[in-house]
């Protein structure tokens, strides 16, 4: 099933959209929203029940939003994990981060008011940052809590997935210690969706293809296959220890392609038009400038 969330008025429904993309059916506002899905207060054989004696509307004509807006703490990310993005990133980190790839994933939190929807203006501001860079990332969402989860078993945790792309300001990461949280958790920055696909209709989320295109231009194209720690590692050694509930987001890493490690660097400005992709999951398309 693809869940969307749909802007109605001054609330959020529930869409069901078609296999083909192309329609929607959008449920009545008391049924609740993605977020009540997600964390099994509203179950999926209710959605589906309801949905079927809804007419089709067309997808163009409706409004969507980020499908997840209630978050349990901040976004959760992985950081340097395909490896050709850790290499070409490795003249640019000003001796800060490990001189050889990890040994374990590198974690790091951006704040969930860096989210928006998969066709809203990300706040573009030149007197924050100079350099802003682009990350188009696998995202799932966790669907049953869990700690200490064993890596067979971390798949079963995963309610769906969607796409994100991870919105960065390299001159703060550097600003501020080397640190990421900073550089990436401005507020209105993180484009995600455009819907959640639920984990079933995923056969196999370790070989899907993530594409972003900054102003047509192909400038990402890698399969999850690269990544060095695939999802199953990933929720297993983020879990140890530390619970992950129903709610939770964890970005999965970005291949390599980004600005910041290009010669010469491509920074974004105001006017870029970011269109992120994942096959089987849809498309991302943000424009950069002013948010009133």
């Amino acid at each position: 099933m693809r869940l969307a969330s749909i802007r109605a008025a001054d609330h959020a429904v529930i869409g069901v959209v078609s296999a083909d993309q192309q329609t929607v059916r959008v449920l009545p506002t008391a049924l609740g929203t993605v977020d009540d899905v997600v964390r099994g207060l509203l179950p999926l054989k209710t959605v589906s029940a309801a949905a079927a004696n809804i007419p089709n509307t067309a997808i163009e004509t409706l409004e969507i939003g980020p499908p997840l807006t209630r978050f349990n703490r901040d976004i959760l990310c992985t950081g340097w994990n395909y490896v050709d993005h850790f290499h070409e990133s490795a003249g640019r980190r000003d001796g800060q981060g490990p001189p050889s790839m990890p040994e374990h994933p590198t974690f790091f939190t951006k704040g969930p008011d860096t989210v928006i929807g998969p066709h809203d203006v990300i706040a573009f501001d030149s007197t924050l940052s100079a350099k802003w860079d682009y990350e188009a990332e696998l995202a799932l969402v966790i669907g049953h809590d869990g700690r200490s989860i064993p890596e067979p078993d971390a798949l079963a945790h995963v309610f769906g997935y969607f796409v994100a792309n991870d919105i960065s300001q390299r001159d703060l990461q550097r600003s501020h210690g080397g640190q990421w949280l900073k550089g990436k958790s401005l507020d209105a920055t993180m484009p995600i969706g455009p819907w959640i696909t639920t984990a079933d209709e995923i056969s196999d989320p370790i070989d899907m293809t993530v594409e972003c295109e900054l102003n047509g231009e192909l400038v990402q194209h890698a399969s999850t296959k690269e990544m060095a720690f695939a999802i199953p590692r990933l929720i297993a050694e983020l879990s140890r220890g530390m619970t992950l509930r129903a709610g939770d987001v964890l970005l999965t890493g970005t291949p390599s392609g980004v600005g910041n490690a290009r010669t010469p660097p491509v920074y974004l400005t105001s006017g870029d038009i970011l269109q992120t992709r994942i096959k089987g999951l849809g498309d991302l398309k943000n424009a950069l400038g002013h948010r009133s």
